[in-house]
């Protein structure tokens, strides 16, 4: 049925207010308005129109109201003239909006043509009075800041060299050469070689099931003295991992560096497309995380291996050159380190021998999540097949330990000065240990043990029995959902670091030091977002460390609103890259990499962008303290 008009409204009015009201219904904060008050909104807005370059907002204008972006582009100044904010279609301005008590109103220039639609002030007070949910969806102004400010940070030319934009589609160069799995290994050597190939993926009507490369029939057909008529099914590596042909090139290499493989198919949905290789991947880019850990496999040293990391440097530099995310460059350097790891645990076995009892060597913290940077130190420990016994065994890793952790600090990754490294007994210990001491912290929970705790919540396997870790998150996950006492206290671990925002909005500097007069990007922007995504995730019960992984998957079981991990999330990715940015300069200069940043070396616009993320970070804290409530520890 369709409404009924408003008396004294003339069709075509009413049909024009019809236009504004469904062009702001979609679009925040107007989305949280119920119809009702959607309905009379449009009697209350004016229509401006400003040539390009007219001054914005219009002198006459009411100073109280709200400004909608109906079509046009307006770029915002400050009052020495410098960009700070750029408005498109959609975007809301608010001109009382501003940092701090003393700053006056900004304003700007219409860059194009420009239509707006000004919500008169008294108009506006009543509605943010009269629906709560409309006053605080305000928040999402942030949001939309936020990601334009992250997508404007990674923009670069995407070059065919570029591995960070390069798709793995581009690098695919022949339809795929596909064997049955009832070929012989002689008719599969046979086409490799007609082929000029160095692999052939075992496909069906069913589908791809296996690969096979030149390496496997040296290894497993001619080594083992396999005859020629031997199927490839009985030498082939089953369920082969993919690639989909929509991920970046980089990420690409860092799972065959991870995965230590050499080839990857490529698939887009069930259908195979191609196969990619190192070889491809190395021939679009010399220097990428692979080539890295390509050659720290070679190394026969300590003194090699920390030449190696020496390098991490300029690959640091060259990823933030080309508009790198935060998750390309904490997995970049992370996957050396990584490397590294694996390298001296391979020496340390040629040394020691086989190991007596399956094991896994853990990461924890930054290098856990993936996020390690090029001033982070060691987080690691060993989690032991139940079949250990000290004293049969306990010598051969500690030894191995000692020789890891040594090694790493000889290579460039500094010792923990907590000790929380696998030369401690403490983390060198069978899997039912660690479950004990798991279900200790979540039973017995303090600041202390919680502060210990969150790093071993970021676990991830780095070399060995990767079943280990998984029995053990299976075991204590389900008991982490349900041990509220410990959630709260995590919850009080993540408000400890609060965001440098003063009252009006002014940046908390620190007031003497080394550091005075600059904002720590670590400890007050990037770890108050690591432990909100952990407190959240693991409220789930979700196995997943890397931090903004863990903010879209918290989001996905109810865990947090997907506003908020939105919300997080852009804040991490703009922290992080005005972090890397920083260090990068530090580099260039030849001084000593750490996480401070003064706000007076930043531009206008980045200033504002950071302290919209602090605000981002302090609303998700103040969330999560009413959630939790009285459960606060003191």
């Amino acid at each position: 049925m369709a409404r009924d008009r408003p008396v004294g409204y003339s069709r075509a009015v009413v049909s024009e207010l019809h236009d504004v009201r469904e062009f702001l219904a979609g679009r925040p904060p107007f989305v949280a308005l119920p119809g009702a008050a959607l309905d009379v909104l449009p009697r209350h807005i004016s229509v401006r129109y400003l040539r390009r370059g007219a001054s914005f907002p219009p002198a006459d204008a009411d100073p109280s109201g709200l400004y909608v972006l109906r079509k046009g582009a307006v770029e915002i100044r400050d009052a020495a003239g410098a960009l700070v904010e750029k408005l498109a279609e959609g975007d809301i301005f608010d001109p009382t909006a501003v940092d701090s008590e003393d700053e006056p109103p900004r304003g700007g220039t219409a860059s194009e043509d420009t239509l707006l639609y000004v919500i008169a002030g008294p108009a506006l007070a009543g509605l943010r009075r009269d629906h709560p949910a409309f006053d605080r969806s305000f928040d999402r102004a942030i949001v939309e800041r936020l990601r334009r400010a992250g997508e404007a940070a990674h923009e670069a030319p995407r070059t065919g060299g570029d591995l960070l934009h390069l798709r793995v589609r581009d690098l695919v160069s022949r339809e795929p050469v596909t064997a049955p799995p009832d070929m012989t290994v002689r008719e599969a050597a046979l086409l490799m070689t007609r082929e000029r190939v160095s692999s052939l993926l075992v496909a069906d009507g069913g589908g791809l099931q296996g690969i096979v490369t030149d390496r496997d029939l040296r290894s497993r057909c001619v080594a083992a003295g396999l005859h020629g008529e031997t199927p490839l099914r009985e030498v082939m590596t089953s369920s082969p991992l993919t690639v989909s042909q929509h991920a970046s090139a980089f990420e690409a290499l860092l799972t065959m560096s991870h995965r230590r493989i050499h080839h990857l198919p490529v698939v887009d949905g069930d259908e195979l497309l191609g196969l990619v290789s190192t070889h491809d991947l190395l021939r679009a880019q010399a220097t990428n995380p692979l080539y890295f850990a390509d050659r720290v496999g070679r190394c026969g040293s300590i003194e090699a291996l920390r030449d190696t990391v020496n390098e991490v440097r300029e690959l640091h530099l060259q990823l933030v050159a080309a508009h790198a995310t935060a998750r390309q460059l904490g997995q970049a350097v992370t996957s050396v380190c990584d490397a590294v790891t694996r390298r001296l645990i391979d020496l340390a076995i040629d040394q020691l021998g086989p190991p007596p009892v399956p094991f896994a060597w853990v990461a924890t913290g930054s290098q856990g999540r993936g996020e390690l940077t090029l001033c982070s130190d060691q987080d690691n420990g060993i989690i032991l097949d139940d079949a250990y016994s000290a004293g049969g065994h306990g010598d051969y890793f500690s030894r191995l330990a000692r020789y890891v952790n040594e090694g790493l600090h000889d290579a460039g990754y500094v010792r923990c000065p907590g000790n929380v490294m696998a030369s401690n007994p403490a983390w060198r210990q069978p899997l039912c240990a660690w479950k004990g001491c798991f279900r200790d912290w979540l039973q017995r929970t303090d600041h202390k043990t919680v502060t210990l705790a969150v790093n071993f919540f970021d676990m991830r396997t780095v070399w060995g029995e990767e079943g280990l870790r998984q029995q053990l998150m299976a075991a204590i996950l389900p008991e982490t959902v349900r041990a509220k006492v410990f959630l709260a206290y995590l919850a009080g671990h993540a408000l400890g670091n609060q965001p440098p925002l003063g009252f009006f909005r002014n940046f908390v500097v620190a007031r003497s030091g080394a550091h005075e007069g600059m904002v720590d990007l670590k400890k007050r922007g990037l770890l108050p977002i690591v432990d909100l995504a952990r407190v959240h995730s693991l409220a789930a019960g979700l196995d997943v460390v890397a931090t903004q992984q863990r903010l879209r998957e918290a989001a996905a079981r109810g865990s947090l609103t997907a506003e908020g991990a939105e919300l997080l999330d852009n804040a991490f990715e703009l922290v992080w890259t005005l972090r890397a940015r920083s260090q990068a300069e530090q580099l260039r200069r030849n001084e000593p990499v750490d996480n401070f940043v003064a706000p007076d070396a930043l531009t206008p616009m980045e200033r504002r962008h950071l302290k919209d993320a602090f605000a981002a970070i302090a609303t998700l804290q103040r969330a999560l303290s009413a959630a939790h409530g009285d459960r606060l520890p003191l």
